[in-house]
């Protein structure tokens, strides 16, 4: 794999070039209200792709209601980032509610891996999609979206809380910052070559 850089700086255009042969998918994941449509958005170098709706009194008994929240995506959100000439890479957000999880096999299909938005407010609501992403065998990172009023935990605290392996990259992100979304998204995509290099484990 080869080193990823993001030009965070480009607005980027509506149309690919025609110069790009390769596309590298990544999946956005995480709970209701972490962040993830935010993350997109600042990133897309296009108009993301929303599937937001307004959240009704269907959902209540079914799926979680913050305070303020008051629309949620449905299907998926959808960015662009050209990474060069010849590369483009895609960007994947999952609908958080649980009851949506049947769609995440479709929308990891063919991901380069993964990065979960984790709320430190409300760490518990993560366990699952977490434990969702292990069970597709999806490899991913963590990033602790930096909400005002969110509490700020070291690195091994989280990890501990989180019950992540120790080679889990854990992060602070804020979604709202193009360039802290590139970062976290380099974060990843180094963790993802370390691990595509290692050797495997001798058989017993």
């Amino acid at each position: 794999m080869d080193s990823v850089s993001f030009d965070v700086g480009s607005d980027g255009a509506r149309y690919l070039p025609s110069t790009v042969r390769t596309s590298v998918k990544i999946v956005i994941a995480g709970p209701l209200g972490v962040g993830k449509t935010t993350f997109i958005g600042s990133l897309s170098e296009i108009p993301p792709l929303r599937t937001e709706e307004t959240m009704t009194q269907a959902g209540q008994g079914v799926d979680d209601v913050l305070p303020g929240k008051a629309t949620t995506t449905v299907a998926m959100d959808f960015g662009r980032i050209t990474l060069n000439r010849r590369r483009v890479l895609y960007l994947f957000g999952t609908p958080g509610q649980p009851r949506f999880f049947p769609m995440w096999r479709h929308l990891t299909h063919g991901a380069l891996g993964a990065l979960a938005l984790v709320d430190t407010r409300r760490l518990e609501a993560s366990f699952d999609v977490l434990g969702h992403l292990e069970e597709l065998g999806v490899p991913f990172a963590v990033a602790a979206n930096a909400f005002p009023d969110a509490p700020v935990h070291p690195e091994e605290e989280l990890r501990e809380a989180l019950d992540l392996l120790p080679g889990t990259p854990v992060m602070l992100c804020d979604a709202r910052d193009r360039s802290s979304c590139a970062a976290s998204l380099i974060t990843l995509v180094d963790h993802l070559h370390t691990t595509a290099a290692a050797p495997e484990a001798p058989a017993s």
